[in-house]
């Protein structure tokens, strides 16, 4: 019967009250809990915030708050804005439950989701820098709610330094497996960065649908729930971009190729412990030749998130990169022409497409190779040059390729091309445009003396 209890107890979900600021939407912390798997009893929204050094609050409020709670039978408060150690306290000696702010509800987050070593270590070092001040707090009889965290087996001014020391040694050596750890993902990075293939970063607001269209367009296995930070750890696939290729039937499939890199998903008020323990993944939208800004069509605040979205771009410097603003999940718009045509006013340059349906799949990929390739540059190679069409294979910069009775005729996207001088410069005679040929003339010249004249 024990047992049965136990396994009941375990299962059962931890009941939450919601606190949000005035003049907010707290729906945003709502989908966060949730993703907690908690059982919301009610979201109320303050009317005004004072300058309370014990509560944030005024007295008499937190007091109705705390009998709020009791009346409830709620086992934890959390707060829609960033709570002192202080006032963190203040509010569990109130209550004599667990009181948290939205800060730490992310970290819960992440550290559930987390699951390279990479991200594990970034996860455990933000909570551990969040903990450190906040450590007195959670000694007491929260063992359940907090997992028995910190001080769980005792308390007292000597087991709290001891706790302290260890949390402080523990930063430590995290900091040091993480340096180890980013030291390898560059030199991982340098690797692929060898392979001349331009690269395209999926960014957006949490649960826009990123992973579901990176498996979409590439095949891919990313894991894919309908919760907010489903996936933190960024993920690499090759793309051919099946829509601009025209091939003959000796060279079926063949195609441009680019890497599509999956990000975790942004949010209003995004930590920034956070923000510097995913740097890792937040540098590969800064890295990134094109950023595709993947936005949730069917939500009504599309447009926040999109400003929500393009200000951490600002903070990470991926500012200045191009990009491309897609409107994902118009599959669930057939029945609402007004907010597809709402939408389509505020982003009247976005490829609207479905990561569910594939519907816009070629216009998505026509968009990427424009931006990322340029324009299209056709070039005849003879037979006997077969080689330096594999040279030009190798890039994945070939959009068409056809093998005719006069040579083999293909077409390269321009603005890749001059990336790479010197396969311009051996294709410039068999281009097309006599124009061209000339004003490389001198560069394949050069070429030749330091390559060999093999071509």
């Amino acid at each position: 019967m024990d047992l049965i209890n136990l396994a009941e107890e375990e299962e059962k979900k931890i009941r939450a009250l919601l606190i949000g600021a005035p003049k907010t939407d707290i729906s945003e912390l709502k989908g966060l809990v949730k993703t907690l798997e908690y059982e919301i009893l009610r979201c109320l929204e303050l009317v005004r915030m004072e300058q309370n050094p014990v509560y944030g609050i005024g007295k008499g409020k937190a007091e109705e708050i705390a009998a709020l709670a009791k009346e409830l039978n709620a086992e934890i408060i959390i707060f829609d804005f960033e709570l002192s150690p202080r006032k963190q306290r203040n509010w569990e000696k109130l209550t004599k439950i667990p009181v948290i702010d939205r800060q730490e509800v992310i970290l819960r987050i992440f550290a559930s989701r987390a699951q390279t070593k990479e991200a594990v270590l970034q996860v455990q070092l933000a909570q551990l820098e969040y903990a450190r001040p906040r450590l007195a707090h959670s000694y007491g009889d929260m063992a359940r709610q907090r997992g028995g965290n910190f001080g769980s087996k005792g308390s007292g001014e000597t087991q709290l330094e001891l706790d302290i020391r260890k949390i402080r040694e523990k930063i430590i050596q995290l900091k040091k497996e993480l340096a180890q750890v980013v030291r390898d993902r560059e030199t991982q990075r340098k690797r692929r960065e060898k392979i001349p293939l331009p690269t395209c970063a999926l960014a957006g607001y949490t649960n826009a649908g990123k992973s579901s269209l990176l498996n979409a367009l590439t095949g891919a296995d990313v894991f894919v729930e309908d919760k907010l930070f489903a996936t933190l750890d960024p993920t690499t696939r090759k793309l051919q971009l099946k829509s601009s290729i025209k091939t003959s039937e000796r060279e079926k499939g063949f195609g441009a190729n680019i890497l599509l890199t999956d990000t975790v998903g942004f949010i209003s008020n995004l930590p920034h412990s956070l923000v510097n323990a995913f740097k890792s993944t937040l540098e590969e939208a800064q890295r990134a030749n094109l950023i595709l800004l993947v936005l949730d069509a069917s939500d009504e605040k599309a447009e926040f998130q999109y400003n929500t979205v393009t200000k951490v771009l600002e903070e990470i410097g991926a500012d200045k990169t191009p990009k491309i603003i897609v409107l994902n999940k118009i599959d669930k718009l057939a029945e609402n022409p007004a907010l597809l045509a709402k939408m389509s006013g505020l982003f009247p340059e976005a490829v609207k497409i479905s990561a569910k349906t594939h519907e816009g799949f070629e216009e998505l990929s026509a968009r990427i190779c424009d931006e990322l390739l340029g324009n299209e540059l056709p070039y005849i190679i003879p037979m006997e040059k077969q080689n330096l069409l594999a040279e030009a294979r190798k890039t994945g910069i070939i959009i068409e390729e056809n093998w005719l009775d006069d040579g083999i005729h293909i077409k390269i996207k321009g603005g890749e091309l001059k990336k790479n001088p010197r396969l311009s410069a051996l294709l410039a005679p068999y281009g097309e445009n006599p124009e061209e040929a000339a004003g490389v003339e001198k560069e394949k010249s050069g070429f030749k003396k330091k390559f060999g004249s093999d071509w």
